[in-house]
């Protein structure tokens, strides 16, 4: 029945469709921030009411939380919890490696720490979130409101000597005032057009003071759904997702990549 909704929601409302097939009854579940998670919530919610469904959500903002709550789904911390069995999360891109762009929402810091707390993490989205080379979506980074314009500063620096399409940085604002996260941190847009090196941008950005975390989600996700708007739904494992795809070291994201 997606015949109410836009082909844009259809292709949403199907990949979180099917990635809650993905979760079992007593799951931790990390749930997601956006338009697309909005469906998978909506969607266990169903389960948690006509199966009777247990799951604790781990939710990544405040308007998930609330959802979540409406829809019948325990709501509980990371810290009560410890490890979560899966997260679940939309993306606003996604390249060959499943290296992502997230963040368009805000939710940039609580979507990686519950991410990086998971065991399997599920990116669910439509099919114009897929591309060749992550960058034309302009990539958050949160910073402190503290020298926030040193902060920028260094970051433009930053991106001279990096392989980029463009070097344009802009605070987010909201209703004409700077948008605040969900930690009371500031939004920096940075307008790149192309990254040709994402894992090194991403480190680099996180060693400049004043900046908490970056939008970039690298050796993260490990399973894709692109929803389309008829219904289906195509599930790509990294594994298969580049033959390409730097698999070594995924247990741990931290291993040396600079060189």
């Amino acid at each position: 029945m997606t015949d109410a909704l836009s082909p844009s929601d259809a292709a949403k409302r199907a990949s979180a469709w099917r990635a809650a097939e993905f979760v079992a009854d007593g799951m931790r579940v990390g749930l997601g921030t956006g338009s697309t998670a909005a469906f998978l919530v909506k969607r266990l919610g169903e389960r948690v009411r006509d199966e009777g469904l247990r799951i604790r959500g781990v939710p990544t903002s405040a308007r998930t939380a609330e959802l979540a709550r409406a829809e019948g789904i325990e709501v509980v911390t990371l810290e009560d919890v410890g490890r979560l069995d899966i997260a679940i999360d939309g993306a606003d891109e996604a390249d060959g490696e499943l290296s992502l762009i997230k963040g368009g929402g805000g939710a940039l810091l609580w979507e990686k720490v519950v991410a990086t707390a998971a065991e399997r993490v599920v990116i669910i989205a439509d099919p114009g979130k897929r591309v060749a080379t992550l960058g034309a979506f302009p990539l958050p980074v949160e910073v402190i409101p503290f020298g926030l314009s040193s902060t920028q500063r260094l970051i433009e620096e930053l991106l001279e000597g990096q392989d980029l399409d463009g070097r344009r940085v802009e605070l987010r604002l909201r209703d004409g005032q700077p948008f605040a996260t969900d930690e009371g941190n500031r939004i920096l847009d940075l307008h790149l057009g192309r990254i040709g090196d994402p894992r090194r941008l991403a480190l680099l950005l996180n060693q400049i003071p004043g900046v908490v975390e970056n939008g970039l989600f690298i050796d993260i996700a490990d399973t894709l759904v692109i929803g389309h708007p008829d219904g289906r739904a195509e599930v790509v494992e990294l594994d298969d997702a580049d033959p390409r795809a730097p698999l070594a070291g995924r247990d741990n994201i931290f291993t040396e990549v600079l060189g």
